[in-house]
């Protein structure tokens, strides 16, 4: 007996042992990351590989059926047939996705469909791989039920990134707790062409500013974990000088030479990589000739060789076919594949770019295997990194708690409260008096909810947003009449109320008229394969929607469309005392109520809260602070008119000044600031330089408030041609009345370099003028230091 039962235990030892022995070693959680790569890589069949690259249209992949999800056939097919690894915009509800309120997921239905998702993937493909989920994430996960914080543009109208952090480690755990592990964003284009259709988008048109929210973006949505459950890639776009088309045609041909490109274009991008960013997206132009998504030196030499960059490069929607069919780089599309993924493009978003064609490609020879491998780890990698392999699931309890919870919502009205930029503000018109008895609330976007609310957003229901309208109405309370008039559309010429909005301003104490743009999209637009709207000249139109702005809606001129301006002329005929508030999401023509209204707000898209922060404003409960991240023209012809543009400087024309309307860096405050006693200090050493720069600000006036301190910078002469005047430095600060306070900016070489004739990164020696001030246009005090010594700066990894 004790024989068979030593034999049964060395059985079961034995059978243990060989089981342990067998177990892959990719589904080690103890092993490294490294070894279960290549334990998994060295598994994979050609065909598994190349579904690894694949990243899918994920709205068509889940059924809904009440409050039950599952796979749907065509998500079933592709797990199947073409081995699919990631997914996009699953999530997404839009008129483009055909996802509404109805048809789409809330939160809680969202991460049930993800776990559906993920479940049949892993047990329908050969080797459990689970699937990564990325999502729109720009200013709000772009899904339903999820929290709406201002675009971009009023995001660095802050001119705070550390509150920025905040916002995008909200959008991240939104994102995350239903199922996404990818959340595209930041975009890191300069807008320098206010007629391209994006530049709502992008936090503006210096690299600065830029490089900063980029840097907060990235870490909001990395946080130190990607395995914490609240963390999510960060993907930066468009990769790279994608904002300033020629005559602002989306995606068009741009024009930029090496050293801008190095200067200007790349600076938020390089920012990005260094805070850690682990995808990066290419863009759909090209750079001298060559399309960024198979551009080699971009995407190996530039971003992975120098700035060491380890994470995984993904095309934009459709971009290696249109190496065929809008480049004409490629003859086939087996060809463009291959012009891609040699280039350094590991993923495409499309799941057409690669797919049979990368297959082919390889299969002739076209794509060396370790080419191939080797964008497949990048994508492995992170998923390994996220903890996919071990636990690909969400808890749907976390989705419905913490998706649009009341701290995010909070956290949306004070991003829209610090991004409102008070333009004007004549004989102190602003803020409001509460017990005003009649105010006539007028205008296109004063009740308007999408128009509030940019591109990139999902349909809400009503009760998510507060208009204008609401938000007045509800700080004056029952005691004021508040009336409302519409007064004509965004675009529309066709219909009008003008009178009767002429009759409510007349029996009002003050108008309030919110004018501006829109990206809100509907569902009678037509859209193209890459979400981009199919834009129609007005006269060809059957109906004209209010969108007039957001991706594909370039602009010719920048007037205000419709009869806005008809609208606003008519109410400040009456006598009536008028405010102008502006939601739209890029620079339009202000010049007749620059000159004729007394105070105006701009807003931008301020989001879900933007009536409460506008409100907030409007009656002073809040000192507005925001800055403008884009310069105003007063012209088209102008363009382009931004700050910091190469010497010599520009010169008046026959009909115009050369100066924009509203300056980079413009904004005003109820409180008033000044400045003094500028102080300078500098020291060198081998191969190193620093300036301490010390301004006080105080506050004159009796209201407390914030100021957004900007140093300025030019290199009196150098080598090569340099701005006038550069941003380096800023800081927002809270001043209180009477309050005085001593600011300190520390400049180093980095500050201070150009790229010179030899295509060395430099630090001249000369004289330097430091320009300290409220924005560029409105400088303060200047000091000059100088530079002994010449300092190379190989630390700036190009």
């Amino acid at each position: 007996m004790i024989k068979y039962i030593l034999f049964g235990l060395s059985l079961v030892c034995a059978t243990s042992a060989f089981a342990q022995k067998e177990k892959p070693l990719y589904k080690n959680s103890k092993a490294s990351t490294e070894e279960r790569v290549k334990d998994l890589l060295g598994r994979m069949t050609l065909e598994e590989k190349v579904g690894q690259l694949s990243t899918l249209l994920g709205w068509e992949m889940y059924q809904k059926q009440g409050d039950k999800v599952s796979a749907s056939e065509e998500f079933k097919k592709a797990v199947k047939e073409r081995h699919i690894g990631m997914l996009w915009a699953t999530l997404r509800a839009d008129p483009w996705t055909k996802k509404t309120l109805k048809t789409g997921l809330d939160p809680v239905l969202a991460a049930k469909a993800t776990n559906a998702l993920q479940k049949y993937a892993i047990e329908n493909n050969r080797l459990g791989i689970p699937l990564m989920l990325a999502e729109e994430c720009p200013h709000g996960h772009m899904a339903i039920g999820t929290t709406v914080f201002p675009t971009s543009i009023g995001q660095s109208s802050t001119w705070n990134p550390a509150l920025i952090q905040r916002m995008a480690s909200a959008i991240a755990t939104e994102a995350r707790v239903q199922g996404a592990h990818i959340g595209y964003g930041p975009v890191l284009d300069l807008a320098r062409e206010p007629r391209w259709s994006r530049v709502e988008e992008t936090y503006g048109e210096d690299p600065v500013l830029n490089s900063l929210m980029g840097i907060a973006m990235v870490k909001g949505f990395q946080g130190d974990n990607l395995k914490s459950g609240v963390n999510v890639i960060s993907t930066l776009k468009h990769f790279t000088a994608y904002g300033v088309p020629e005559g602002g045609h989306n995606g068009g041909s741009i024009s930029t030479g090496y050293r801008e490109l190095y200067q200007s274009f790349l600076p938020p991008f390089k920012a990005a990589v260094k805070a850690g960013a682990l995808s990066v997206m290419t863009a759909y132009n090209s750079i001298d000739g060559v399309p960024c998504s198979s551009n080699e030196f971009l995407l190996s030499d530039l971003l992975r060789k120098q700035w060491g960059f380890n994470g995984f490069t993904v095309s934009d929607l459709g971009s290696i076919s249109g190496l065929v069919g809008s480049h004409h780089v490629a003859a086939t599309p087996a060809e463009a594949a291959a012009l891609a993924i040699n280039a350094g493009l590991d993923a495409d978003l499309s799941g057409y770019g690669y797919d049979k064609a990368l297959i082919e490609a390889v299969k002739g020879d076209k794509v060396p295997s370790q080419v191939l491998d080797r964008a497949v780890s990048r994508v492995l990698r992170l998923k390994f990194d996220m903890g996919l392999f071990d636990n690909p699931y969400v808890d749907p309890t976390k989705a419905a708690k913490q998706v649009k919870n009341p701290e995010h919502v909070q956290l949306a009205r004070q991003v829209a409260k610090e991004s409102i930029v008070l333009l004007k503000n004549e004989r102190d018109m602003l803020p409001l008096r509460k017990s005003l008895k009649r105010i006539a609330v007028i205008g296109p976007n004063a009740d308007n909810i999408y128009n509030q609310l940019g591109d990139y957003t999902a349909p809400q229901p009503e009760s998510n947003i507060v208009t204008v309208l609401e938000g007045i109405k509800a700080k004056v309370g029952a005691s004021t009449q508040v009336s409302y008039v519409k007064g004509c559309g965004i675009r529309d010429t066709t219909t009008d109320n003008i009178a009767e909005a002429v009759a409510a301003a007349k029996n009002a104490e003050v108008a309030v008229v919110v004018l501006g743009g829109s990206s809100a999209r509907d569902f009678k637009t037509e859209y193209q394969s890459t979400g981009a709207a199919t834009v129609k000249a007005s006269g060809e139109a059957e109906t004209i929607p209010d969108m007039e702005s957001g991706e594909g809606y370039d602009r010719a001129t920048l007037d205000l469309l419709g009869k806005q301006l008809q609208l606003l002329q008519a109410v400040v005929k009456t006598g009536t005392p008028v405010v102008v508030v502006l939601i739209k999401g890029r620079p339009l023509n202000l010049n007749w109520m620059a000159e004729k209204v007394p105070a105006i707000l701009d807003a931008w898209y301020p989001g879900q809260e933007g009536g409460n922060a506008i409100s907030d404003v409007l009656f002073g409960d809040y000192n507005p602070a925001g800055r403008l991240p884009i310069s105003i023209p007063k012209h088209v012809g102008q363009l382009p008119v931004y700050y910091n543009a190469k010497r010599p400087a520009s010169h008046d024309y026959v009909e115009t000044t050369a100066k924009p309307l509203y300056s980079f860096g413009h904004g005003l405050s109820y409180a008033k600031f000044e400045y003094s006693n500028l102080q300078v200090n500098t020291s060198e050493s081998q191969g190193a330089v620093a300036a301490r720069v010390k301004v006080n600000v105080k506050n004159t006036s009796g209201k407390d408030g914030d100021e957004v301190v900007q140093l300025y910078l030019r290199d009196n002469v150098s080598s090569t041609v340099t701005p006038a005047l550069q941003l380096k430095k800023f800081k927002r600060i809270h001043v209180k009345a009477g309050e005085e306070q001593t600011i300190a900016f520390d400049l180093n070489a980095e500050d201070l370099m150009l790229l010179n004739t030899q295509l060395q990164w430099m630090v001249e020696p000369g004289v330097f003028t430091v320009m300290v001030g409220a924005s560029a246009e409105d400088i303060r005090l200047k000091a000059e230091f100088k530079v002994q010594k010449a300092i190379q700066v190989p630390m700036a990894g190009d």
